[in-house]
């Protein structure tokens, strides 16, 4: 099932959007186009949080903001030592590249549009009463806390995923969560001005068409990534990760050690007594090497009674 939702290229992805959509409950009308709930719990199982109301695991704000200080190299490690080498997603235009973007992934797929398919679809939307299948329409359904990740097969022209009227709608919405698209976007003078993190791969002034809405939090292809709903979405001025949840914990453990073992190499630079084989990467003196995790265990534990008590 997943990997027809993510081939762009044949008629069994709509066959399975289309499939989707007869098992869905009228109270769920919004999601036309989504996973059952059941079925992206199915695909995000080994999720070790809650849950939001559509399925999608639901990182934990704390752990959302301890993200906020996290390095591309620090999720590298820990993502490439788990045997996930396909996470990271670059060659885009950054909007705000001072500005970290951290978030739960809200993924949408579009693709070339096919009249005959598309028609159907519009049909069928209309019996659920959606009058239209439009990038608004997952626009419209996004939350606090998410980032919206579009896959539009790296469209340009027509390939606009917003402007900045709706650039301004997706940073209320998610509360300044992001966006990152595998096309492009339009008004980028206007959107410059909106505080929100943005990733696109093209600026155009044409309006978004010629194509079709074919999912909404299902999985989708960025780059050369498999984005899953619920993933945590970690860009800088360098690109974006899309971290599985059951890595999230890890990967800040691991992201804490880095930070304490940098400031410690910079305290004995500092001295002016060593040399850097002798600090870096690890101290090669058994004397410097009690030293640094000594000083490792000390701070480790300041920053865990820091965090309790907040």
């Amino acid at each position: 099932m997943i990997r027809t939702a993510v081939n762009r290229n044949t008629g069994t992805v709509v066959a399975l959007v289309f499939v989707v959509s007869l098992v869905l409950p009228s109270r769920m009308q919004a999601q036309l186009l989504s996973f059952p709930k059941q079925d992206v719990v199915d695909y995000t199982a080994q999720n070790p949080f809650d849950r939001l109301p559509d399925g999608r695991p639901k990182v934990p704000d704390d752990l959302i903001e301890r993200a906020r200080g996290l390095s591309s190299e620090e999720v590298w490690a820990v993502l490439e030592e788990k045997g996930f080498h396909n996470q990271y997603a670059d060659g885009f235009q950054v909007l705000h590249p001072g500005k970290t973007m951290v978030g739960r992934a809200f993924t949408v797929q579009f693709m070339p549009m096919r009249s005959d398919v598309e028609d159907i679809a519009k049909a069928k939307a209309k019996e659920r009463g959606i009058p239209q299948l439009t990038n608004q329409t997952a626009i419209d359904m996004l939350q606090p806390g998410d980032v919206l990740v579009v896959d539009l097969f790296g469209k340009k022209v027509n390939g606009t995923i917003v402007g900045d009227n709706l650039f301004y709608y997706t940073m209320k919405a998610t509360h300044s969560g992001g966006l990152v698209v595998d096309g492009s976007i339009r008004d980028l003078d206007g959107i410059s001005e909106i505080d929100m993190p943005a990733y696109f791969r093209a600026v155009d002034p044409t309006p978004i068409g010629n194509v079709m809405l074919t999912g909404i939090n299902v999985p989708v292809r960025i780059g050369e990534v498999t984005v899953m709903p619920g993933d945590l979405v970690v860009g800088d001025r360098e690109g974006v990760y899309f971290v599985p949840p059951h890595l999230v914990k890890e990967v800040l453990d691991y992201a804490d050690e880095t930070h304490i073992h940098d400031e410690w190499t910079k305290k004995k630079f500092d001295e002016g007594k060593y040399k850097s084989s002798e600090i870096y990467g690890s101290p090669k003196d058994p004397k410097l090497l009690q030293e640094y995790k000594e000083y490792l265990k000390k701070r480790l534990d300041e920053i865990h009674r820091q965090r309790s008590s907040k």
